[in-house]
């Protein structure tokens, strides 16, 4: 039988990444902590955590890892299921995380019926779409909206749809960056608006089309999906933004599409573990059913 105390302090180690937060969270001394996990490790015969700054958890470690997370939602939901819901809580907190341009445009379209009806909460965890999925196999989220296809081992991953990205500017911009069109000479002068570091679409389209790497011209980052916008609005920058934001704005002239080829469609896809909940099942098959067509539609800012 594995001891509880030790599972517990080498789960708060592996989710938090460090034995001093670790302890905080379990109201022990640190020195506890590091003594319960080697007594853990001693019992299985393997290391379990790499001392790191943040501690990481080895192959083993993560097989451990999985199970006491899987444990720990089955006890959530059958405590769920069992004391159902009270006058003075009547709703169910789903732990979700995202990429910022699909809260920022469809999500809440999607999903807003869903969490009045069923009346869920949701805590949302905001990153790079390529990063979300870290936040489920870390086991801080019951679902997330990734671009990674694949699921890992215990979940599911069904596509939810495309969004389109295409690489904008106002006149202004383009006429005092660009005016002699846009080539390699004139990017390593022009500033680009960029999401974060985490983020590649912009830079793995100038790397390909004209061998510049992110060092090689001065950009922006702006980890905010309506502060992005509005940077690139101002003038502040050219960048790639999904076709959702974009709206009516090039119709009307207030932006230009600077490089057409430049245009990308990112698939998405909701990944959650097989064992869900009633309100997380509920939810998956409402955001399967309508994402694909709020994803896909315009609107004027």
């Amino acid at each position: 039988m594995l001891n509880s105390k030790q599972c517990d302090a080498f789960l708060a180690v592996a989710e938090i990444g460090s034995f001093d937060l670790a302890a905080e969270r379990l109201c022990i001394t640190a020195s506890a902590v590091t003594l319960r996990v080697q007594s853990l490790e001693k019992t299985l015969g393997h290391l379990l955590i790499v001392r790191e700054r943040p501690c990481r958890v080895t192959q083993a470690g993560q097989s451990l890892l999985h199970y006491l997370q899987h444990t720990r939602r089955l006890e959530q939901n059958l405590l769920q299921d069992l004391t159902g819901q009270t006058d003075e809580s009547p709703f169910y907190q789903l732990n979700i995380a995202t990429n910022d341009d699909s809260l920022a445009t469809w999500l809440f379209r999607a999903i807003r019926e869903t969490l009045l009806r069923e009346k869920i909460v949701v805590h949302l965890k905001v990153d790079d779409q390529a990063h979300t999925h870290h936040l489920l196999e870390a086991g801080l989220v019951s679902a997330c909206i990734s671009t990674e296809q694949h699921p890992m081992k215990g979940c599911l991953a069904t596509r939810l749809g495309s969004m389109s990205y295409r690489m904008v500017a106002t006149p202004e911009f383009t006429r005092h960056w660009f005016a002699q069109g846009l080539h390699r000479n004139a990017l390593k002068m022009a500033p680009a608006v960029i999401y974060n570091d985490k983020d590649h679409i912009h830079t793995d389209i100038i790397l390909a089309h004209y061998g510049l790497n992110i060092d090689s011209y001065p950009h922006h980052y702006i980890p905010s999906s309506t502060a992005f916008v509005e940077a690139i609005a101002y003038g502040l920058g050219f960048g790639m933004v999904p076709d959702y934001q974009i709206g009516q704005r090039l119709l009307t002239g207030e932006w230009v599409e600077i490089l057409p080829e430049a245009r990308t469609d990112i698939q998405l896809y909701w990944h959650h573990w097989k064992q869900q909940s009633k309100p997380l099942q509920q939810l998956t098959h409402d955001i399967l059913e309508k994402a694909p067509t709020y994803m896909n539609q315009k609107f004027d800012q």
